[in-house]
């Protein structure tokens, strides 16, 4: 099953601010549904988080416990962070976009992946309940930072 869903939020702060936090991988738990912890398990070839980085996350999705370490394929601060998985339960690319719009930033996630393999039976309904964890992410993001 080819997944593509996005979201997209207005919040009323700038993207550096915007940015800044949700690209942050220490506050993943805090805004993105399901994931209880993430760590930096190896750091961008300069060091740090960055371009090459990859974050391990652990989440709970359809009872569940999923571990999956994603890899930092596009970093641009403030305005993009462009992730793959090279670990995990199924093939994923995770995209976050950050626009400065007239009343902030426009806030974008967006969800790519192949749920076919590991998700069969939840397969006609993947996309609607991605579609509605990432506009809660977006919630919860606008939540935390105002």
């Amino acid at each position: 099953m080819g997944l593509d869903v996005n979201a997209e939020r207005v919040i009323a702060m700038p993207p550096v601010q915007v940015a800044g936090y949700a690209m942050d991988w220490r506050h993943d738990h805090e805004w993105t549904q399901g994931i209880k912890e993430a760590s930096l398990t190896r750091e961008a070839p300069g060091g740090g988080f960055g371009l090459g980085a990859q974050v391990t996350r652990t989440a709970y999705f359809l009872g569940k416990r999923i571990d999956y370490v994603l890899e930092v394929t596009g970093y641009d601060p403030p305005a993009l962070l462009d992730m793959r998985s090279v670990s995990g339960p199924m093939p994923m690319h995770v995209t976050y976009r950050f626009e400065p719009h007239e009343r902030g930033t426009r806030a974008e996630i967006r969800v790519r992946g192949d749920a076919s393999t590991y998700y069969k039976v939840a397969g006609p309904v993947m996309g609607a309940m991605v579609r509605r964890n990432i506009g809660k992410d977006l919630r919860d993001l606008e939540t935390r930072l105002t």
